[in-house]
């Protein structure tokens, strides 16, 4: 019997044309169209559960903070303080105590505990850059995700953990966004600290801190964004800023690291910020200096170079997940 004039998205309908075409009784068309019964996906429940609770927590705890800052004229200071800090412990105790829904809870008080410092940098003006504020909340909230030993946790602290890391380098770079050669030196041991970062956060290092694979790609994927954006800040600063080439060579390294590691969400992320810091460098060279009557043809060569840029790019990338695939 063939299928192939039956095919479509939903194949129970040619199915049922098919019995009724050869004369099917119902037990045999019962066992054809099991043929193509959609089994449920492997470990549904596991996987649908945690991610449910963490966006339920993560609407409560956004709630609760709108709640306060909506209020925030009308409510005393004890009121607001005993609401955050009640938050906090709260899920800090629900995720002691209740161990399915840790992950949930661990995530609501990573929430809490920033919003207690949202509250405390709002109302008592402690004079304390911004990124020490995001420091205080990564090093205490480093204890909760190595306790709670799940990607709810440890997803969001990559976040605040590169926010400490971009407000630094901005604090110690006269408070300027600028990628010129008086801040190379804080935004290379900005960049080192993101890789750092992502190099601890790695599938090599889980049985230590328990954080999974959507962890270290958050990470990586932050550190990505960082790093690309301080160099197509050089290439468009007066004169090229040293970070163009530093953070570029810092790009490559990394892909080429992720290269034997694999991972197609690495792989892809750290391929695209390459072709964009290469392909920034290559237009400020193209279209530095020259007439303005040849703008046409340099934009044509532009245009060719990204698009077999990013052919060869895919072509790479498939390549290489196919031979994991085999492997």
């Amino acid at each position: 019997m063939h299928l192939t004039r039956y095919r479509m998205t939903d194949c129970r309908p040619g199915l049922h044309a098919l019995a009724v075409d050869h004369g099917l009784d119902p037990q045999r068309t019962r066992a054809l169209l099991a043929l193509v019964e959609d089994a449920p996906p492997p470990r549904l429940a596991e996987r649908l559960l945690p991610a449910v609770g963490a966006v339920a927590a993560l609407l409560v705890g956004l709630g609760v903070v709108m709640w306060v800052a909506a209020n925030w004229p009308d409510w005393g200071r004890t009121t607001k303080f005993a609401l955050l800090q009640g938050l906090v412990a709260s899920s800090l105790l629900g995720a002691w105590t209740l161990p399915h829904a840790r992950p949930a809870l661990g995530l609501l008080a990573w929430l809490g505990q920033g919003a207690l410092f949202a509250y405390f940098g709002q109302t008592y003006q402690t004079g304390a850059d911004p990124w020490q504020l995001f420091a205080l909340w990564a090093a205490l909230a480093l204890p909760l995700a190595l306790a709670v030993r799940h990607d709810a946790v440890w997803a969001p602290w990559t976040l605040t953990a590169t926010l400490t890391v971009v407000l630094w380098v901005q604090a110690h770079s006269g408070h300027r966004w600028a990628s010129d050669a008086d801040v190379l030196t804080p935004q290379l041991l900005g960049a080192a600290a993101l890789v750092a970062l992502a190099a601890a956060l790695a599938p090599w290092a889980q049985r230590w801190h328990g954080a999974g694979l959507w962890a270290w790609r958050a990470q990586g994927v932050w550190g990505v964004v960082v790093i690309s954006g301080w160099a197509l800040m050089a290439v468009f600063t007066t004169r090229w800023g040293p970070q163009y080439a530093w953070l570029g060579g810092l790009l490559l390294a990394a892909g080429a690291a992720l290269w034997r590691q694999g991972d197609l969400v690495m792989l892809s992320s750290t391929a695209l910020a390459i072709n964009v810091w290469a392909l920034a460098g290559f237009g400020r060279w193209l279209f530095e200096g020259g007439s303005g009557s040849d703008w046409l043809g340099k934009a044509f060569v532009f245009g060719l170079v990204a698009a077999g840029l990013l052919a060869g790019t895919v072509s790479l990338l498939m390549r290489r997940h196919r031979a994991g695939g085999a492997a």
